[in-house]
């Protein structure tokens, strides 16, 4: 059964508290068997209202047979306590939504640092036709780990408006500069598209994030700082995106395109709230027949900026454009070279200090 229960609060409290007061395990046991047997019968909450709270049908089926299979009465309040607490008081902290005293709710949310995404979300506006955007489950999951609803984003390369978009799914409010200037009509033409419940801001802007004044751009809606950062620019020249030369996919070599994402880095230093995160997305490349470990070095560029590392994240790819349909070709390449075809690419989460 894959439903919503709406309770009331103090109707499920109550019944907790009957619960706490039993002395016995037997009586406790047969006391929750009795109510699971018709827990749909103690749904009479109202969606949306104060004093309801709302459940997944098999998720609290689940913790009450946690509370039931406890082998002491201790371990048993134990749990009556904790679900207590979730039904009465919500707890987050001071950089995301996620409720605390529910968390094992939050089963979607990614919190080991190898991430293996199947398949890119292609609903609703989202599309994989732009050449290089990465999975919106990116985006997703950073913007719900590392901000509220309401606070601000901003995207260094925003190319077709992933994170505009998925910014504007969680009520996140986002801007992004973009060198192209057809893929900033591009994303925003998208955002348009996106049903946007929460009025919240989601812009592309034209610009060349090595040299944008992004607290002029802030203060054009009223901000000063934002709560979270993202950057995902080209592998450096794995593939070409345009022909100005300002493109950092257009370097000159590998440390022209650390200096560009240096100076990139440094406009978002003074923007960034401090104490929060930024998020860099990249992968590594091979050159004459070497393993140029591009991510880490860009990594160390952020570093150098005053962040902290917090996480390094491997993120896996079965597909990209540049080898679709050649599989084959690529793994005799690999047999030959002796060298491994590239899998994954790296999510460095840093701290602003």
């Amino acid at each position: 059964m894959d439903r919503l229960l709406w309770f009331r609060k103090p109707r499920l409290l109550n019944l907790l508290a009957g619960w706490r007061d039993l002395t016995a395990l037997v009586a406790l046991r047969a006391t929750i068997l009795a109510t699971t047997t018709h827990l749909a019968d103690y749904a009479d909450g109202v969606a949306d209202q104060a004093e309801s709270v709302a459940y997944d049908y098999d998720y609290l089926l689940g913790e009450l047979q946690q509370i039931s299979d406890a082998q002491t009465l201790e371990r048993a309040h134990y749990y009556i306590d904790r679900l207590s607490r979730s039904i009465a008081t919500v707890r987050t902290t001071a950089i995301n939504d996620i409720n605390l005293n529910r968390w094992k709710e939050y089963d979607d949310i990614n919190t080991d640092s190898l991430w293996m995404i199947d398949r890119r979300d292609g609903s609703g506006v989202h599309s994989a036709g732009y050449w290089g955007n990465f999975v919106p489950q990116i985006p997703n999951q950073l913007m719900r780990r590392y901000t509220k609803q309401g606070d601000w984003v901003l995207d260094t390369f925003a190319g077709s408006g992933t994170s505009l978009i998925e910014g504007q799914r969680l009520g996140r409010n986002v801007l992004g500069v973009e060198l192209q200037e057809h893929m900033v009509e591009y994303a925003n033409q998208a955002v348009e598209r996106e049903p946007n419940p929460a009025a919240i801001t989601a812009r592309s802007v034209h610009g060349d994030c090595t040299t944008i004044n992004w607290q002029a751009l802030l203060a054009d809606y009223g901000q000063r700082h934002v709560q979270l950062a993202i950057m995902h620019p080209p592998y450096f020249d794995i593939i070409n995106f345009s022909d100005d030369e300002r493109d950092l996919s257009n370097a000159p070599s590998v440390d022209d395109f650390l200096a560009q994402m240096a100076a990139a880095v440094a406009r978002v230093v003074p923007v960034l709230q401090r104490g929060r995160h930024l998020a860099v997305i990249i992968g590594d490349k091979y050159m004459h027949g070497e393993w140029v470990p591009l991510g880490f070095r860009t990594m160390e560029v952020v570093q150098q900026q005053g962040f902290q590392l917090k996480s390094i994240i491997v993120k896996n790819f079965e597909e990209t454009t540049g080898k679709r349909h050649q599989k084959e070709l690529w793994r005799y390449r690999a047999l030959v070279g002796g060298f491994y075809i590239f899998k994954h690419e790296y999510i460095f989460l840093f701290r602003k200090k």
